[in-house]
C-alpha cells in the first residue's frame, strides 16, 4: 500500500454524543462520490500517534510505529442519498481505535476506506415478504441506512425492528425509529433493555432480544407471523445474541444466507 493510500482522506463534520461512550460520527469523504448500498460498511482509521481519550485504559508503549494506521470496520448509517457518511460507534476502553476516535472534534481528519463493502443488504429480498430486523447495540446501524434509503418505498411488505441495549439511554436512534413507526403503518419498532433494575424510569419492554422472537404475541406486536416462508430475518450485533437467535430460527426452518447459498436468515456479527 502506498503512503498516499495511508493518508487521511476524510473530515469529521459532526458528532452527536448519546452517552460518554456511545456516539454518532458524521464523516465527509474528500472524494465527492462515495457509492454504497444500504447495509454495507466502511473502514475508519487513525494513526497510532493520535491522542487517546483520557478515560480510556492506558496503552503500553510497545515500540510500534506511531505512523501505523489503526483501522476498524463500521456500518454506514446514512441513507444512500446523503452526502456524508454516518457511523454509530461504541467506545471500548481497552480498544485501539475508539479511544482515539472519541478524542476527535468536528474538523478533525481521519482515514476512510476506499470503498464500501458487505453483503448485509436488501439486494436479494423479495418485495412481497415481511422483514424482521434484530439488533443489539450499534448493530442497529445497517437498518438505519436501509430505513433512511427505502422508508417511502420499502422493498418489503411489513417491517419489524427489535433493538436491544442494556439501558434506555443506550437506545440510539430511538426518536427516529419511533417517528418511522408513527408515520408508516407497516413499520413496528420494539426497543428493549436488559437491565431494568438499573434503569427503573424505563417504562417500556425489557428482556434480551431473543425473548421477543419467542414471544407468544409476536404476530400481534409486529403484524405478521415469524415464518420462514413469509418473513426474512436480519441479525446484527453481539455473537451471543446471534448464536442463540440463529439456533431458535433454524429450528423454525430458517436457512442462513451465504454468498453461495440463498436463504431467509441474514447475519452480521459485531466484535
Amino acid at each position: 500500500m502506498t503512503q498516499q493510500a495511508l493518508d487521511y482522506n476524510a473530515t469529521l463534520i459532526e458528532r452527536f454524543d448519546i452517552t460518554p461512550r456511545l456516539a454518532i460520527f458524521r464523516v465527509k469523504p474528500d472524494e465527492a462520490d462515495y457509492p454504497f448500498a444500504a447495509g454495507q460498511y466502511s473502514v475508519l482509521g487513525l494513526k497510532r500517534c493520535e491522542k487517546r481519550l483520557g478515560e480510556a485504559d492506558p496503552e503500553e508503549d510497545d515500540g510500534r510505529d506511531p505512523q501505523q494506521m489503526i483501522r476498524r470496520p463500521y456500518s454506514i448509517c446514512s441513507g444512500t442519498q446523503q452526502h456524508e457518511l454516518e457511523f454509530y460507534v461504541s467506545m471500548l476502553s481497552g480498544g485501539e481505535l475508539t479511544p482515539r476516535l472519541f478524542q476527535l472534534r468536528p474538523g478533525a481528519r481521519l482515514f476512510l476506506g476506499p470503498q464500501a463493502r458487505g453483503f448485509l443488504t436488501l439486494e436479494n429480498i423479495p418485495t412481497d415478504t415481511n422483514l424482521l430486523m434484530v439488533a443489539t447495540g450499534t448493530g442497529l446501524g445497517p437498518y438505519i441506512s436501509m430505513l433512511r434509503t427505502h422508508a417511502y418505498q420499502f422493498p418489503a411488505d411489513r417491517i419489524g425492528i427489535i433493538h436491544g441495549a442494556r439501558y434506555s439511554w443506550d437506545l440510539g436512534y430511538r426518536p427516529e425509529l419511533e417517528s418511522y413507526a408513527a408515520r408508516f403503518k407497516n413499520i413496528r419498532y420494539l426497543p428493549t433493555i436488559s437491565r431494568p433494575d438499573v434503569d427503573p424510569a424505563w417504562g417500556g419492554d425489557h428482556g434480551r432480544v431473543q425473548r421477543w422472537l419467542e414471544a407468544h404475541d409476536f404476530e400481534q406486536r409486529f403484524g405478521f407471523p415469524l415464518r420462514p416462508e413469509s418473513c426474512h430475518v436480519f441479525l446484527c450485533g453481539n455473537p451471543g445474541m446471534i448464536e442463540e437467535a440463529t439456533t431458535f430460527l433454524t429450528g423454525l426452518g430458517y436457512v442462513e444466507a451465504t454468498r453461495k447459498q440463498p436463504g431467509n436468515l441474514h447475519v452480521e456479527k459485531y466484535w
